[in-house]
């Protein structure tokens, strides 16, 4: 299990996608996306199985990965051997996907589709490489069944409900598009609405429908007071028995309780401790599985003596602290106790 760890859309949709960046938030220039998942595959990944269950004798432990495509490979050969693991095939995806591999990440997340048809997010990622593979130059109907059942399982789903109006609307149905659209009005950021507003009206105007007015709304995220602040400290006893270099890292996690995947991450150094942070969205190291998602997180500390964001045998955490959000209640975390 060690080894896992190690390891043309539519015109509208693309003209659109910077100022609906919120609602398309992975159509990204190649570069910022190889930047996401070389992190994520150095970080995320590890936490998708980073438990001492998971960890096998060295003998069995391939290399770490020096590039994306090396942790592709070692994904790929992991994922032959541990083909249940949802999260492997998903990470597959979104490095495929990345690298502009659509076909091939289509076929990944379909694989996960397989493992966990009720997930939204798994549905979403799933739906989106089938439209980015489809050259056909016609709706994929798979890929909006996959987007209608996201939305069955969780009706606020941004992305889905975004990528469904696309879809309705290259089909020939602007009516239905609209609908599906103007729920998004009332949850958007200010940003985003006006932008969203008016392709909900090109689309009522195909269909002969009157215009809209954006509803009005206070002028605050719809995740607010979703953060969680954190002290971080080292037991002093811990200290004295341990040899502890000051540059040594510690990685402060928040993560869903159902699994190992991180939903905001920090990292510092030995030295910053005690350390008083905030955790949040920015800290997330996948932009579609943000801590403003969840009602309910895992937190915990991690001092790694080698600063590899990959679990180690050493490693020392803190004792696990369950957050129900949103809270305001500074989360106390000291390793080594």
């Amino acid at each position: 299990m060690a080894s896992f760890v190690i390891t043309v859309i539519v015109v509208a949709l693309l003209a659109f996608g910077v100022m609906l960046r919120p609602l398309w938030r992975e159509t990204r220039g190649i570069a910022a996306c190889m930047t996401v998942v070389l992190l994520v595959t150095s970080a995320a990944l590890y936490w998708v199985v980073g438990t001492p269950m998971a960890i096998e004798q060295a003998t069995h432990r391939p290399t770490t990965p020096h590039s994306l495509e090396e942790a592709i490979v070692q994904l790929r050969a992991a994922l032959a051997r541990h083909p249940e693991q949802t999260e492997g095939w998903v990470l597959l995806g979104r490095s495929l996907y990345n690298q502009q591999k659509f076909a091939e990440a289509r076929d990944a997340f379909a694989r996960a589709v397989a493992l966990r048809p009720d997930e939204p997010d798994v549905l979403v990622a799933a739906a989106q490489s089938r439209m980015l593979a489809n050259d056909s130059g016609r709706p994929d109907p798979e890929a909006m069944h996959l987007l209608e059942h996201a939305l069955v399982a969780q009706p606020d789903h941004q992305r889905a409900r975004w990528l469904l109006g696309v879809m309705q609307r290259q089909a020939g149905e602007p009516a239905t598009a609209s609908a599906t659209w103007e729920p998004l009005l009332s949850v958007v950021d200010a940003k985003t609405r006006p932008g969203l507003l008016e392709q909900i009206n090109a689309a009522r105007q195909e269909a002969k429908l009157q215009p809209i007015q954006a509803p009005v709304t206070p002028a605050t995220d719809a995740a607010s007071g979703k953060h969680i602040p954190v002290r971080v400290s080292l037991d002093p006893e811990f200290a004295k028995r341990a040899e502890l270099h000051g540059g040594s890292s510690v990685f402060v996690i928040a993560r869903a309780t159902d699994t190992p995947m991180p939903v905001a991450v920090e990292k510092h150094t030995l030295r910053e401790l005690p350390l008083t942070i905030t955790l949040d969205d920015s800290d997330s190291p996948m932009p579609t599985r943000t801590l403003s998602s969840l009602d309910t997180v895992q937190v915990l500390a991690r001092l790694s003596r080698s600063g590899n964001a990959m679990r180690q045998p050493d490693d020392v955490e803190s004792a696990p602290v369950i957050v129900h959000l949103p809270s305001n209640t500074e989360v106390q975390l000291i390793i080594g106790r």
